[in-house]
């Protein structure tokens, strides 16, 4: 089985927005070379998330991992994702599209920008 993996993103009207959206990418690329992993957005950039599972789905994934790189488990991480997930996988019954918890449920995240902040106290 080849699992693929979408980082799914709000989207923005400004394309800047998905700067450190497309470092994360390459580093997760760079950190599991081979891996298919792209980047989808719920809104206002592309690729879509259907889009983006049907081109791993294209490229042989028989499995789909998105995670959501959200702070928090809101609205869209709770209702709008779910409900994509399960259009995807209704046009593609033979494929296992499982989304995650959002990252900023991670603690290691969480330590990370606590690090951050304080590291900002110094400056």
């Amino acid at each position: 089985m080849t699992t693929g993996l979408i980082l799914f993103a709000h989207g923005a009207r400004d394309p800047r927005w998905a700067e450190p959206f497309e470092r994360l990418l390459h580093k997760v690329a760079t950190a599991r070379p081979g891996l298919p992993v792209t980047l989808a957005y719920l809104e206002l950039m592309t690729p879509n998330l259907e889009s983006a599972c049907d081109s791993l789905i294209g490229q042989g994934c028989t499995a789909v991992r998105i995670v959501p790189v959200f702070l928090g488990q809101g609205g869209h991480v709770r209702n709008d994702l779910p409900a994509l997930a399960a259009g995807i996988q209704a046009q593609h019954p033979g494929v296992a599209i499982k989304p995650a918890i959002a990252v900023g449920d991670s603690d290691v995240l969480l330590d990370s920008i606590a690090a951050v902040c304080v590291e900002h106290l110094g400056t």
